[in-house]
């Protein structure tokens, strides 16, 4: 239902006795009137934002100095969008932990990155090195072993060439004679001695290519506990969301990262977390939420870098949509907008609101009485 407001006229100086007055809208009122008319709460208004809990967007003044303009109601596709903080780097942190005693002789450099089959570190001139798996290396692989960790090492010396697939299977658990073969090829691109056994501390188990961000041990100093530091070579979005966000966000959202030299990329939702960690800060509980960049060279090689991301909750087609702004709060509850008619007559049209999209400003709204190509009241900004 349709709410008029009435209008009132502003007299000038010495109204009476001059020209007849101007009629003009008391651009903001006190409304009253029977009971089929509400009251429009006066003063600022606010609206929360879905994405913004905790805080506010201004959605109004209601005096009689504050300008307003028009607005036209519109029907499109609308998203529900809010930008956040986020911080660009690498998935994954792993550390290298030196298994056998002796002398640093050799290590790679910051940003060094160090693939399967490929020496980590060196001591006492005999390389360590790096091969893919989950299951950390834990124990001396020989002839007659299985275990996961025995697959792992089969998978890797398919993968690198020095068996084939009709020799052994990148899927076997045992430690056989083909293995056995592949363990002293590896050896021998190694330079050290092919004994066909892979000792404790020869080798070093991780899911991926390592990336270097950190060196531990010196160069010439002994090996004590962590050698290096580093991620994987995956591109990594990272944001610490308030927690009460959470829901809004779902894996497979799409989202596009700003980037430090203000270009834009695609990215997806990877994962969102469910542990709430307190701030260190004082301010709200965060969780973490991943995104994966759909085009990683897009990103060039930024490490710990800030970025914005925009992350897209939901989607309507067809929807009836106006500023937020134009959200006037009811006092008996939920929001109207305030239609400026062909006849230059104000009246309230009560709607419901549905999704809101944060960065740019407009809701999606239905109620009775509302149409596209209406025009309605916001204030000016």
């Amino acid at each position: 239902m349709k709410t008029s407001i009435a209008e009132m006229t502003v007299g000038s100086p010495g109204a009476g006795s001059g020209p007849e007055e101007t009629p003009r809208w008391h651009l903001r009122r006190w409304v009253a009137a029977a009971a089929v008319i509400v009251l429009i709460t006066i003063g600022v208004v606010a609206v929360t934002d879905p994405f913004k809990s905790g805080q506010t967007a201004v959605i109004g003044v209601r005096d009689n100095s504050y300008p307003t303009s028009i607005a036209t109601v519109t029907r499109q596709s609308l998203s529900s969008q809010s930008e956040v903080d986020a911080t660009l780097g690498y998935a994954g942190s792993y550390t290298v932990i030196g298994r056998v005693q002796g002398t640093v002789t050799a290590l790679p450099d910051d940003g060094q990155v160090i693939s399967n089959g490929q020496s980590l570190y060196s001591v006492d001139g005999s390389p360590v090195v790096l091969l893919y798996g989950s299951t950390p290396a834990y124990r001396t692989l020989s002839s007659g072993t299985s275990g996961t960790d025995v697959q792992q090492l089969n998978a890797d010396l398919l993968s690198l060439g020095y068996v084939t697939s009709t020799e052994l299977s990148s899927t076997s658990d045992e430690f056989g004679y083909w293995t056995t073969v592949g363990v002293e090829k590896l050896q021998a691109a190694l330079g050290v001695t092919e004994s066909g056994t892979l000792a404790v501390g020869q080798a070093v188990f991780l899911p991926s290519a390592l990336r270097v961000t950190t060196l531990s041990a010196t160069l010439g100093g002994p090996v004590n506990g962590a050698v290096l530091q580093g991620t994987s070579t995956t591109r990594q979005v990272t944001i610490a969301l308030d927690a009460s966000e959470q829901s809004e966000v779902k894996v497979g959202d799409p989202v596009a990262i700003s980037l430090p030299n203000n270009q834009t990329t695609p990215g997806v939702v990877s994962s969102v977390g469910t542990v709430a960690v307190a701030s260190t800060n004082g301010g709200s509980p965060t969780v973490t939420v991943e995104v994966t960049p759909t085009n990683p060279a897009a990103t060039g090689v930024f490490d710990q870098a800030p970025v914005e991301v925009l992350i897209t909750a939901g989607t309507v087609n067809d929807a009836l949509v106006v500023p937020i702004d134009a959200l006037l709060a009811l006092a008996t509850g939920g929001y109207a907008v305030e239609e400026v008619e062909t006849s230059g007559i104000h009246t309230l049209v009560p709607v419901t609101t549905g999704l809101f999209d944060s960065a740019d400003n407009l809701v999606q709204v239905t109620g009775s009485g509302l149409a596209a190509g209406q025009r309605i009241v916001v204030p000016n900004t």
